[in-house]
């Protein structure tokens, strides 16, 4: 990548703001590709964030128990040691309000937010072929144009509140965990119903229930759940990240999860039943998404996968002490690790307090809300005062669809995606010329360590927008025939995993009714997936059209 040139100001004509690249979005992805494409390549960038400060998800997710669940010395950037070495996390797994603190430190040490329109909500982006520009139009009537656009919205951040009849008519509170006051809710005393128990809602259980005079949980799909076993970091762990932090980062891009530590190269049936319980056991007490790592074939091997799953209904059984309880917290459907694994503080534990229950609403569906709570189908009313979905995310198709993207020839970005998302190398979409996705559907994404994906993303976009400014290309798209080409791989990647066994998975769009049925993230792993778009790039960037 080049080094730093003279920044070009922003040019101004008929109205409208002229940029070289608008950005939309101010998490992790946007403040990154600010700081490239503006502090290393020196262009005019603006950056436009719906919220009054960055953050991303981590400026709305401020639900009870709010916590990342990658380890805090990997939940950063590391494309600067300086900026790795000189942050000092506090917890293992860092809460909400540590990661607000955390990407506000970063924004204000590379003096990002000068470039960031706050309060700036996206309502159309329509590419204009003759100008060879993106013109974006804002809620507030503004009008910008870029010859490169750059989508950082995310993967979770378009919340996904289930249309169940009769919610307008409650007469208590109802709040969404990816909306949620900032000022906090106060649960002393109220009945509370929670529905869902995917990530997010088996965090919220446990610090909800220690407030509240009586939860009652809403389960749909029973969840494997391994303890986070978070806590303080020690000083001496702290010093060892700051020491290690090139290992570290070495690790984080050879492992196809992009976490800092390696999966075993062992296979499960290489040792007997009782070590390969040892093994499990360890796994367990050590905590976090690492048991999944225990043995290489345990997302291609049901065989294998079983004994993982039937290892951790055994520990929820284990540990809630009512029968019935256990078994509906148990009676889990799909392989272990097929969809998003949670961890967890005290989640199964939680049941075993006289203020819990548990409704399973697979077997007796909620029928309505009611003003009073919500009814079931066998008749039963679940008296409630307030009502938190923990019902996740439109994800990674609905972030980008609801910005209102019309490519060349009038082509609705819906339209393109209307059988589900079609991309290249989930970085571009044919039809829509210098239009860059960060970890878009097609890229590995929520199957990852997010910072690692991002920071890939956003250094071969840069590289790219460098390479056409130098040869002097004013347009780049995939062709067709790419498009269908990485279509067919991302399939392929994901069968050959059991992934696609969880039918009921967000992985696949399912938790939205009406969403085409399609396997969005890149199943092949981020150390395979950095190599292939590295090639790519190597090759002329095979695969796209480039163009005067």
């Amino acid at each position: 990548m080049p080094d730093t040139i003279t920044r070009e100001a922003p040019r101004q004509a008929t109205g409208t703001a002229e940029f070289d690249a608008i950005v939309i979005g101010a998490g992790f992805s946007g403040l990154y590709q600010l700081h490239l494409l503006r502090d290393r390549l020196g262009l005019s960038v603006r950056v436009l964030e719906q919220a009054d400060g960055v953050g991303g998800t981590w400026y709305w997710n401020r639900y009870p128990g709010a916590r990342c669940d990658s380890e805090s010395h990997s939940y950063c950037f590391s494309f600067s040691e300086d900026l790795y070495k000189e942050w000092e996390w506090t917890e293992r797994y860092p809460e909400q309000p540590e990661i607000m603190r955390y990407l506000n430190w970063v924004a204000d040490k590379l003096d990002l937010k000068r470039d960031i329109g706050f309060n700036t909500r996206v309502t159309a982006c329509r590419y204009d072929a003759v100008a060879n520009r993106w013109q974006v139009t804002t809620e507030g009537g503004e009008t910008l144009a870029a010859t490169y656009l750059i989508t950082a919205v995310g993967c979770l951040s378009t919340a996904n509140v289930p249309k169940i009849p009769g919610l307008e008519s409650f007469q208590g509170h109802w709040y969404h965990t990816g909306q949620w006051p900032h000022e906090g809710v106060d649960f002393s005393g109220l009945r509370v119903g929670q529905i869902g128990t995917g990530s997010t809602g088996i965090q919220a259980v446990p610090v909800i229930a220690a407030q509240a005079k009586h939860l009652t949980v809403f389960q749909r799909t029973a969840n494997y759940s391994v303890p986070a076993r978070n806590g303080p970091l020690s000083d001496d762990f702290k010093a060892w990240t700051k020491e290690n932090y090139r290992t570290i980062r070495e690790v984080m891009h050879s492992t196809p999860n992009g976490h800092p530590f390696v999966i075993s190269d062992r296979s499960c049936w290489d040792v007997s039943a009782e070590e390969r319980r040892t093994l499990y056991e360890a796994a367990w007490e050590k905590g976090g998404l690492q048991f999944r790592a225990t043995f290489r074939d345990l997302l291609i091997d049901k065989e294998a996968n079983d004994t993982a799953a039937e290892f951790l209904r055994a520990k929820i059984r284990e540990i809630v002490k009512d029968p019935e309880t256990a078994a509906k917290l148990a009676d889990i459907d799909h392989p272990y690790a097929a969809k998003r694994p949670p961890i967890d503080t005290e989640y199964f534990e939680a049941y075993n307090r006289d203020n819990v229950s548990l409704v399973d609403v697979r077997s007796n569906p909620i029928e309505r809300i009611t003003p009073k709570g919500a009814q079931l189908r066998d008749g039963t009313e679940v008296e409630l005062d307030i009502i938190v979905f923990a019902t996740g995310f439109d994800a990674m198709t609905g972030p980008l669809l609801r910005l209102g993207i019309t490519g060349r020839d009038g082509l609705p970005l819906s339209e393109a995606w209307a059988a589900g998302p079609r991309t290249y190398l989930g970085l571009q979409v044919a039809g829509f010329p210098n239009m860059f996705t960060i970890t878009g559907p097609g890229s590995p994404s929520v199957l990852c360590n997010m910072p690692i994906a991002i920071e890939q993303h956003a250094e071969w976009i840069a590289d790219c927008i460098a390479h056409l400014r130098a040869k002097g290309i004013a347009r780049l798209e995939p062709a067709p025939e790419a498009v269908d080409r990485w279509v067919e791989h991302v399939n392929e990647a994901a069968h050959a995993t059991l992934l696609p066994q969880a039918g009921h998975s967000w992985y696949l769009g399912a938790n939205v009714p009406g969403k085409p049925r399609v396997f969005m993230p890149y199943a092949g792993g981020m150390a395979r997936y950095r190599q292939i778009c590295a090639d790519v790039a190597a090759k002329g960037y095979e695969g796209f059209v480039l163009s005067d």
